[in-house]
């Protein structure tokens, strides 16, 4: 659509003219249950009525510009008292705005709006267990556009008042805190100024509950924050709300502690709802969270930390984001490094989680060094053209190297000086807009470096650099000399400064690996010498990065790889250890490692493995080395092997463990013989028992689904366990399985719902891709190839960005790995030089997967 896709230089352009006093906005969200109004079906969309009021300044009398505005139809357009033709000047996507007034202006906006499938704007759900309907929207980057007519960009902070109208008897909610509520009326306080992507509403019959934090302030006065917290009625019974306060007070504790900057929006309240597309959204008084984060059944305590962590980014962004916002997207690092570092530190610091740095080595770090290896790896300051480079920005590089970066930061200036320039930072640009030279300039005031250098190196040049320990040993088997060496991509050849520790391992005669030595040193250049570790005993294992102070791959010398192979499972420190499997994981994908060879490595120390987190992650990696990066001719074999090592380890798992339920899970995920599968059935039905084996309701369908997608159960029995499970989650998991079912026919169905029909909500859409694509389906799936390539720039036309996103990321053909499909990704790529950018970066990055899997069959095969 024309004007859709927002430009950096129209933002900019507008930015210069316009300065906005407020907005008022009026939602009538009745038209949400009932038969459709305003027309559905053949005639449109289902909407409701949205009016909106823009107090506005303008820096010439006469100028023009425009406010931005997604519906399918508006009836009134006044500007200034003057009623404007809403046919024309508004062409779906905005609404030009001419001859405006130096100084105040006032633009009245009365249109129809859409309720979304897809969960952007509006969006909303019909509860399939009780027929309750629930509503709660979503924005970012910029889809407040498609609930109320704005000036859609960061910049252009204003502070807001909200009106909502809405079935009596719902729960109503909005950034700011309930002024009035009469019948079906609400109406909220006005907010601070904020940015219109982290405005929000929320309706529904939702199930709440209050708390409230109080703190004394350093002045003797009393900040109090009401909190709630809310979730689907049919959730109500699953749902920890005291453990979400719990967390939630830890971290204000926190962020008060260390910010010097109270609290500024009132109340907090949380939200988990459904079909979210996001992990969470730092909406300022209204957070939103997916409701997967709601437990229907057992699960590890890693599953906790990943929550607490989230409510902690989340919290974190009301300080970096909310109170201070970067001016346009190329500073989206400004927000979601930083809270992503913080959400790390806080929860280490604050909360039972204190070994939230190895998730974060082991997990976070592997999304970031995948996404700065692809051809479309940018520097963490990104060059953002437009909203759909946006969009596309919220990847590893922004979220997890910008930590990591901040991490490395913290190692350089010191903790002091980088939470000293946190604070100043808050206080000079409250309620701002800010770029990357205003948080530099004050961590060098704080810490007295220049900051320029490190800037130029970390965050506006792109790659991953590679370290690995070179050393020699004297005639009496003591280190004659330790260097570090540093290499870079051809493509991006920065060699950084790194901050690192390197730990010396030996072996006990117990059998475990424990550091005896350590030296932190600067690593700069093609080498660096660490002195300090020369006369040292000779080690069995040298670590490089130990304690994971940078962000780089690290290698192994040879003595140290072949102590790994042998002694992975004696490195007693959990750290330590998480590291070492992350560097195998990193040398199999750049096919280093033979993908057996990792397998083997899962299969004879996984089960020694006490960090749960690190074993679901291991367990993730072992599949992906299996499917992707083990020559085809072992897949067989290996599959077996995991197999029949998933079974032996939930066997010899204590009874009720964690660990039980993660193997469990494995074993699940793996099996393929039929004496698997069918004990898989007879955990199902009853027949057989592990002892300590909760067969809950999410391990059931867990069981299941491996049954139906290779042909041992059949649609009656999904049927049958969704009549067992009719709730929401049920509905996902049933549409799952059925995609999934091992039949030509059923395939066909499958695409033609994702590919040539908008009817499915976007869980749904997801929920079809993941059941479409199967492993051990690859013959099936086999026609799809060609027919992807024609239907994806239609798709991207023609369907919103995020749906564009699943099925161009969802339905490439990778399992399709071999030769024959990299060359039909690169016909495509040549034959569409003009193809949206954002659709070409989906696709490389998607080629990129496929050509690095087949390296790795390659030198698996020559294993």
């Amino acid at each position: 659509m024309p004007g859709e896709n927002l430009s950096r230089d129209e933002a900019r352009e507008r930015a210069e003219l316009v300065t906005v006093d407020g907005y008022e906005v009026a939602l009538d969200l009745r038209s949400a249950v009932g038969e459709p109004g305003g027309g559905d079906g053949e005639a449109g969309p289902r909407t409701f009525r949205s009016q909106t009021t823009i107090r506005f300044r303008a820096g010439r009398a006469g100028a023009s510009t425009f406010a931005d505005l997604l519906a399918p139809a508006v009836s009134a357009v006044t500007l200034n008292g003057k009623d404007l033709d809403p046919a024309t000047v508004f062409d779906g996507a905005r609404i030009a705005l001419d001859d405006l007034a130096e100084g105040e202006n006032v633009l009245v906006v009365d249109a129809r709006c859409a309720y979304s499938r897809t969960g952007e704007g509006m969006h909303r759900f019909v509860d399939p267990e009780d027929g309750e309907v629930y509503l709660y929207t979503q924005y970012e980057p910029a889809d407040a556009r498609r609930v109320y007519a704005n000036f859609e960009q960061p910049d252009l902070k204003a502070p807001y008042r909200f009106e909502v109208t809405a079935p009596e008897g719902w729960e109503v909610r909005s950034n700011g805190a309930e002024e009035f509520h009469e019948g079906e009326v609400w109406r909220f306080a006005e907010t601070q100024p904020v940015s219109t992507y982290i405005t929000s509403v929320l309706a529904g019959p939702y199930h709440s509950v209050s708390d409230v934090y109080t703190r004394t302030l350093d002045d003797g006065s009393k900040l109090e924050i009401p909190l709630a917290a809310l979730c689907r009625k049919g959730l109500a019974r699953h749902f920890d709300a005291d453990d979400v306060f719990l967390v939630t007070k830890q971290g204000l504790d926190f962020f008060h502690d260390h910010f010097d900057y109270p609290y500024p929006f009132g109340k907090y309240d949380q939200a988990f709802v459904p079909e979210y597309n996001l992990g969470a959204m730092e909406n300022p008084g209204l957070v939103t969270f997916r409701e997967e984060y709601i437990y229907r059944g057992k699960v590890t305590t890693a599953s906790y930390e990943r929550r607490a962590n989230v409510i902690l980014h989340e919290m974190a962004h009301m300080w970096f984001g909310d109170l201070v916002t970067m001016q346009w997207w190329d500073d989206l690092w400004l927000k979601e490094s930083f809270a992503d570092f913080m959400g790390t530190f806080s929860m280490v610091e604050a909360t039972r989680f204190t070994n939230g740095w190895i998730t974060f080595a082991n997990n976070r770090k592997a999304w970031a060094y995948r996404a700065d290896q692809l051809p479309s790896t940018h520097p963490v300051t990104a060059d953002i053209r437009d909203l759909e480079d946006a969009k596309l920005n919220f990847d590893g590089i922004t979220y997890a190297k910008g930590a990591s970066v901040l991490k490395q930061l913290v190692a350089y200036v010191g903790r002091d000086a980088f939470l000293e320039g946190a604070r100043r930072y808050f206080k000079r640009h409250a309620y701002g807009n800010t770029r990357l030279g205003d948080l530099l300039s004050v961590l060098a005031e704080t810490s007295g470096r220049d900051m320029t250098a490190w800037s130029r190196a970390w965050l506006q040049t792109a790659g991953v650099n590679v370290l690995t320990p070179a050393v020699t040993y004297d005639g009496e088997g003591r280190i004659a000399e330790l260097a570090v060496t540093q290499e870079a991509a051809a493509s991006h050849p920065e060699l950084r400064p790194h901050r690192v520790a390197v730990g010396l391992y030996r072996l006990t005669p117990e059998g475990t690996l424990v550091r005896y030595a350590r030296a932190e040193t600067d690593v700069a250049g093609a080498r660096t010498v660490v002195t300090e570790l020369a006369g040292a005993e000779r080690p069995d294992l040298v670590l490089v990065n130990d304690d994971d102070l940078t962000f780089c791959k690290i290698r192994f010398d040879e003595g140290s790889l072949a102590t790994l192979r042998e002694h992975l499972g004696g490195v007693t420190d959990p750290l330590a250890r998480a590291l070492c499997w992350s560097a195998l994981w990193n040398l199999t994908r750049d096919a280093l490692l033979p993908a057996r060879d990792f397998v083997s490595l899962v299969l004879s120390f996984a089960g020694r493995e006490s960090d749960i987190g690190v074993l679901q992650m291991l367990h993730t990696w072992a599949r992906s080395a299996l499917e992707h990066y083990a020559a085809p001719a072992w897949r067989e074999e290996g599959g077996r092997a995991l197999a029949e090592g998933a079974l032996r380890e939930l066997r010899l798992a204590e009874p009720g463990s964690q660990h039980q339920l993660t193997w469990a899970r494995f074993f699940a995920a793996v099996a393929t013989s039929d004496a698997d599968l069918r004990l898989l059935g007879e955990l199902l039905d009853g027949s057989a028992v592990i002892e300590g084996l909760e067969v809950d309701q999410e391990l059931r369908w867990a069981f299941l689904s491996p049954l139906v997608s290779h042909g041992a159960a059949d649609e009656a029995a999904v049927d049958a366990e969704l009549a067992r499970d009719d709730t929401a989650s049920g509905k996902r998991h049933h549409v799952r399985c059925l995609a999934s079912r091992p039949s030509a026919a059923v395939k066909a169905q499958a695409w033609a719902a994702v590919v040539e029909s908008d009817k499915l909500s976007n869980a749904l859409v997801g929920a079809t891709i993941a059941g479409f694509e199967q492993p051990s389906q690859r013959e099936l799936l086999a026609p799809y190839t060609a027919s992807y390539f024609e239907a994806i720039e239609r798709v991207w036309a023609e369907r919103s960005i995020q749906i564009g996103m699943d099925v161009v990321k969802g339905l490439f053909p990778g399992l399709q790995d071999d030769p024959a499909t990299l060359a039909a990704t690169d016909a495509w790529l040549t034959s569409r030089p003009d193809a949206a950018p954002a659709l070409r970066r989906l696709v490389l990055e998607a080629r990129d997967d496929l050509a690095r899997a087949l390296r790795g069959q390659a030198h698996d095969a020559g294993a």
